[in-house]
C-alpha cells in the first residue's frame, strides 16, 4: 500500500454519488498525520508498525470542531516508540496526543479488567502491514467477546467489586478532607471508579466516550436507580457539607446495588462438616481466649476489642464457605465492662462449639500436657482388642515391600513407594459420607511395626457403599483377627464416615472369611452366579438391633 491514500474508510456524505469520498478539513488533517507516521516509520524503523486504527469521536461520529484524532498505533518492537508525538495545532486550537501501543498493553486490555477498552474493541483499522496482525487483533477481541458473553459469575462480581473498593478508598479520603477543592479531587476518583465498577457489574465496556457516559450508564440494568442524577448532584455541590452528603448518598446506593448482585452469584453454602471446620475451634481458643482473660484483668480495651475483631473476621471467612450460625463476636464488646466482654467471648466460643457438634466433631481437649503427648505420639490408626489398624508412612517402606499384595514378593522399593503414595492420595479424598479408598496396615498392638496384612474399604465402584477387604498373611489367619478387622472397619464406616451400608464377598471355598464377616456384623443377602456369598452391613439395622 502506498503512503498516500492509506485512509480508505473515512465517513462519506450519502448525498453524493456512491464512490465519491468527501474529505473535510478534519479528515484531511487526520490523513496527513497518519501518512506522516508511516513515512517516518519507513525512514527510521521499517516494520515497527503492525497496524493503525481510528477510535474515539472519529469512529463513533461524535465529532466536535475541536475533536482530536484518537489512534491505535500498534507497534511490534521498541523502535516504534519514537513515532509518538504530542503537539498543539495553533490555527485550530486543537491538541493532539499521538501515542503508540505495544502488543503487551493490548493483551492486558484483552484480560478485561476494566471497561475502558474501546481502543482494542472498536478501532477501525485503516492500515495493516500484514494480515497476520489483523488476525491477532481479532483473536484478542474474540477473547473479550467470549468473556462478556459468559453468564455473570462470582469471578465477574469480584472483579467489579475490586474497582468499587477503589471508589470507596477515594470516598474515605474525601470524607476526612476540609478543603473544598481537595474534596472535589477525591470526588472525581469516586465518580471515575464508580462508573467503571457499574460497567463491570454489567459486563459492558464504554464505547462512546465521556460525552455520552450518562447515555451508556442509563442503558445498564445493574445500577442505582438514579445514578446519573446523583452524579450530577455531586458535580453541582458548592459547599463541603453538601458535597460530602451527596457523595455519601451515592456510595450507599452503590454498595446496596453491589450487595444485591452479590447475593445472586454467591455459591450455595455447603453444610458444615469435619473437613471444613477441622481445628478451627481450637485455633480460636488458642488465639484469643488468653488475650480476652488478660484484657479483662488489666482493663486493656484495645486488646479486647482487636481480639474480638479478629475472631469476627475468622468467623466471617468460615461463614463464606459453609453454613454456620449467625455468630457475632464484636457485639459482645462492652468498653465499660471487660469482664462481661470476656464472658461474651466465651459464649460465642460455646455457640461455635455447638457447630462443631453438629458437624460430628469433638474439640481436641486434654486433661493435661501428658494426656496430649500420649495421644500425639500414638501411632495413627484404629484399635481392636489385639490389633492396631494404621496408616503407613515412608518409615514402613521395608514392611510394605515385604507384605504388599502382589504376584511377586518382595515388591521393589519403587513399587512400595508408589503404593504408599497411592494410599495417601486416596485417603486424602475420603470425607464424610464418601470413601474413595481406605487401606490400613494390620499390626499387632505388641508389635506395631510389623505388618501382618492389609484391610480397608474400597469405594472406587461406589463411594457411598464401599466394599470391605481383608488380606492377612497366612500365619495370622484363623486367630480371630479377621473378625476384629471386620468389626472395626464397619464401625469406621458408620461412625467416622457416616456411611449407612457396606458390602462384602468372598470365594465360596473361603469359609474363614465368610465366618469373619458374619461374626463381625454382616449378613449374607445373596450369592454370585458362581455361588460366591455376598454380604451386607446396614448401620440402621445394627442400631435397631
Amino acid at each position: 500500500m502506498s503512503i498516500s491514500g492509506v485512509i480508505s474508510e473515512f465517513r462519506t456524505d450519502t448525498g453524493i454519488d456512491k464512490g465519491v469520498i468527501v474529505l473535510n478539513t478534519a479528515e484531511i488533517r487526520n490523513q496527513k498525520i497518519i501518512d506522516a507516521m508511516l513515512k517516518k516509520e519507513k525512514a527510521l524503523c521499517p516494520g515497527a508498525i503492525a497496524l493503525i486504527g481510528i477510535y474515539g469521536s472519529f469512529q463513533t461520529g461524535d465529532i466536535h470542531p475541536l475533536s482530536d484524532l484518537d489512534l491505535l498505533i500498534l507497534i511490534n518492537d521498541e523502535r516504534g516508540w519514537q513515532l509518538g508525538a504530542a503537539f498543539i495545532q495553533e490555527d485550530l486550537g486543537i491538541g493532539h496526543d499521538i501515542y503508540c501501543t505495544d502488543w503487551e498493553s493490548l493483551r492486558r486490555d484483552a484480560a478485561y479488567e476494566d471497561p475502558n477498552i474501546a481502543k482494542l474493541m472498536d478501532a477501525r483499522i485503516v492500515y495493516c502491514a500484514d494480515e497476520k496482525y489483523r488476525s491477532e487483533l481479532e483473536a484478542l477481541r474474540g477473547q473479550v467477546r467470549q468473556k462478556m458473553a459468559e453468564p455473570f459469575s462470582e469471578a465477574d462480581y469480584l472483579k467489579a467489586e475490586g474497582i468499587l473498593k477503589d471508589a470507596l478508598h477515594c470516598f474515605a479520603l474525601a470524607m476526612i478532607g476540609d478543603d473544598l477543592m481537595e474534596i472535589r479531587k477525591h470526588a472525581g476518583g469516586v465518580l471515575y471508579f464508580a462508573e467503571n465498577a457499574v460497567a463491570m457489574l454489567n459486563k459492558r465496556y464504554f464505547r462512546k466516550g465521556v460525552r455520552r457516559r450518562y447515555e451508556e450508564l442509563n442503558a445498564m440494568t445493574k445500577r442505582p436507580e438514579k445514578l446519573c442524577e446523583m452524579i450530577e448532584d455531586i458535580l453541582s455541590a458548592g459547599t463541603v457539607p453538601v458535597l460530602k452528603e451527596r457523595l455519601t448518598l451515592l456510595v450507599k446506593e452503590l454498595t446496596a446495588c453491589f450487595e444485591r448482585e452479590r447475593q445472586t452469584v454467591r455459591p450455595e453454602k455447603k453444610p458444615a462438616d469435619g473437613e471444613s471446620l477441622h481445628g478451627t475451634y481450637e485455633e480460636m481458643f488458642s488465639n484469643w481466649h488468653g488475650k480476652m482473660r488478660a484484657a479483662a484483668e488489666t482493663g486493656d480495651r484495645h486488646l479486647a476489642f482487636m481480639s474480638l475483631v479478629s475472631l469476627d473476621e475468622m468467623l466471617s471467612d468460615i461463614r463464606n464457605g459453609v453454613d454456620i450460625g449467625p455468630l457475632d463476636a464484636v457485639s459482645v464488646y462492652d468498653p465499660e465492662d471487660l469482664e462481661r466482654t470476656a464472658e461474651g467471648f466465651d459464649a460465642v466460643l460455646r455457640a461455635y462449639l455447638r457447630e462443631y457438634s453438629r458437624a460430628g466433631m469433638k474439640a481436641a481437649v486434654y486433661q493435661d500436657i501428658d494426656a496430649f503427648l500420649a495421644a500425639y505420639l500414638k501411632q495413627p490408626g484404629f484399635e481392636t482388642e489385639q490389633l492396631l489398624l494404621r496408616f503407613v508412612t515412608e518409615d514402613d517402606l521395608p514392611e510394605v515391600m515385604r507384605t504388599w499384595p502382589s504376584n511377586h514378593r518382595p515388591v521393589s522399593e519403587a513399587e512400595a513407594r508408589e503404593a504408599i503414595a497411592s494410599m495417601r492420595g486416596n485417603c486424602e479424598r475420603n470425607r464424610k459420607g464418601c470413601i474413595c479408598h481406605l487401606c490400613l496396615a494390620v499390626c499387632g498392638k505388641d508389635h506395631p511395626g510389623t505388618i501382618m496384612g492389609w484391610c480397608g474399604l474400597d469405594g472406587r465402584r461406589n463411594h457411598v457403599e464401599p466394599e470391605i477387604f481383608i488380606l492377612l498373611d497366612e500365619e495370622y489367619r484363623n486367630k480371630g483377627y479377621g473378625t476384629q478387622c471386620v468389626k472395626e472397619l464397619l464401625r469406621i464406616a458408620a461412625e467416622d464416615y457416616g456411611l449407612s451400608s457396606v458390602h462384602g464377598g468372598c470365594a465360596k471355598e473361603n469359609v474363614a472369611s465368610a465366618r469373619a464377616m458374619e461374626k463381625g456384623g454382616m449378613v449374607q443377602y445373596g450369592t454370585e452366579e458362581n455361588g460366591d456369598p455376598l454380604f451386607r452391613f446396614a448401620a440402621k439395622e445394627r442400631a435397631e438391633r
